[in-house]
């Protein structure tokens, strides 16, 4: 599974402009978020669907969510906005 390139990041854009929101994270390339200077979230994609690695900094393995619609897109931020408030 490869990392997402610039056109499947541009199918993301509207989750990406909500994840910047969130305090606590830095994109430090586009696509790829850090939290307490931990990777904590970059995505993928395989055949037609895109993928979020999403992963606790306190942690040391990535999940695999699905980043296709807006029930998984919701699913990725409350998980998100749940790490940045720790």
């Amino acid at each position: 599974m490869k990392h997402a390139g610039p056109l499947a990041l541009d199918r993301l854009e509207s989750l990406l402009l909500q994840v910047r929101t969130i305090p606590g994270l830095k994109e430090k390339r586009r696509g790829v978020f850090y939290c307490r200077s931990r990777a904590c979230l970059h995505f993928h994609e395989h055949g037609s669907g895109l993928w979020a690695d999403l992963r606790n900094p306190a942690e040391s393995e990535f999940t695999r969510l699905s980043a296709d619609g807006i029930a998984a897109q919701a699913a990725i931020l409350a998980r998100l906005r749940a790490i940045s408030a720790v």
